[in-house]
């Protein structure tokens, strides 16, 4: 909160930025007053941790990292009770004590579970809950498995479904009396028990290319599900027990491919990818209407809220501050992004006042309170 409700000419104004972060695509997660990112250097990853002012904590190498097809880092990291989590591209899992980043264990995910190489590089974020920490392998012997989070120990493994693994990072839900995690695979949307990992409901939903990074939004029941390449946005609606779901309506139009949606107040806002050529958009959750569609901030890109406002960035390097509204799309402030290099895929993360952005090799920390 307290945020700029509109920006300087330029930009909010730019407190640091810190070259050689290695290459990736992944944001920043912010917790316990440091800035954890990872990189590609070389063909390692690496995992470090700033202040907020920028200044270099620790690093610690978490192993082979991807460095073929788009090379670098996928994986944000998660940050639970002192420890972080991180997962490599090549499907190796890894835990750091967040405050040092002295190795507490690691985990070859794919070799356990007899899990393939993925074309693009294994992108899920991890998810943490209680003593348990569930990724999502898609092999042979599990699709979803739990581990011991302070050890790296398994704790269940679902039933294998024989679906691919779609880079997808899984939600943990609160259904009634019911608990869940959905996620998605190459061919489904999939909710497991968190308890024990048994399927409690699938529903098919496939694209062009079976890829599908975008974690689902749940609200009062209802669920929704989008992905690029031609096939848009679903609307399901989860039964009463928790045992199986029902599909309300389909919109084209708002397919966005990695950059996420936001649920503003009954309405989903996202970047369209194909249907829309590019073009922002607007859905109302329950009904599955698109409420307008424009060019916002340019094309594609990813959206993150806070403070009332869109935080939005475009592919070509546009950063817009987006008022949220069913009625028109209002760009209220823009600038472009000035350093770094590569594809602008990298989310932003809005925290403690400011905003981080990551493109290429350099992380940028950018004033945003107001005064």
């Amino acid at each position: 909160q307290g945020l700029l409700s509109r920006w300087p000419d330029g930009g909010p104004k730019l407190l640091w930025s810190v070259p050689g972060v290695g290459k990736g695509f992944t944001h920043v997660a912010v917790a316990g007053g440091l800035v954890y990112v990872t990189g590609l250097v070389g063909k390692e990853g690496i995992l470090r941790a700033y202040t907020l002012d920028g200044e270099p904590k620790w690093q610690a190498n978490y192993g082979p990292e991807w460095h073929i097809n788009h090379p670098g880092a996928r994986s944000i990291p998660t940050v639970y009770e002192g420890l972080v989590y991180v997962a490599s591209g090549v499907g190796n899992l890894a835990c750091f004590d967040a405050a040092s980043g002295k190795p507490v264990w690691s985990v070859k995910l794919f070799e356990q579970y007899d899990a393939p190489q993925i074309q693009w590089g294994y992108a899920e974020s991890l998810l943490a809950d209680g003593d348990k920490l569930f990724c999502t392998p898609c092999g042979k012997k599990a699709t979803m498995v739990a581990l011991n989070r302070k050890t790296g120990q398994p704790v269940w493994a679902s039933p294998a479904l024989g679906q691919g693994s779609s880079f997808c990072s899984p939600l943990l839900i609160n259904h009634g009396k019911k608990r869940m995690i959905v996620t998605m695979t190459e061919t489904a949307v999939v909710a497991f028990s968190p308890e024990q990992g048994t399927v409690l409901w699938q529903h098919p939903y496939e694209n062009a290319r079976q890829n599908h990074p975008i974690t689902p939004i749940y609200h009062e029941g209802l669920l929704y599900i989008t992905s690029g390449y031609g096939k848009g946005a679903i609307g399901l609606r989860i039964a009463e027990d928790g045992k199986s779901v029902a599909q309300l309506w389909e919109q084209p139009q708002q397919d966005p491919v990695h950059g996420q949606a936001v649920l503003v107040d009954g309405y989903v806002y996202a970047a369209s990818h194909q249907k829309a050529s590019g073009r922002w958009s607007c859905v109302d959750l329950r009904t599955g209407k698109l409420a307008w569609e424009a060019p916002g901030v340019g094309k594609g890109g990813s959206v993150t809220f806070s403070d009332g406002l869109l935080y939005c960035y475009s592919e070509d390097g546009t950063v817009g501050l987006m008022r949220p509204s069913p009625e028109k799309c209002e760009v209220v402030s823009s600038f472009k992004v000035s350093q770094g290099d590569g594809s602008h895929w990298a989310h932003l993360v809005v925290a403690r006042g400011r905003l981080f952005l990551r493109h290429g090799t350099v992380l940028m920390c950018y004033d945003l309170a107001a005064r």
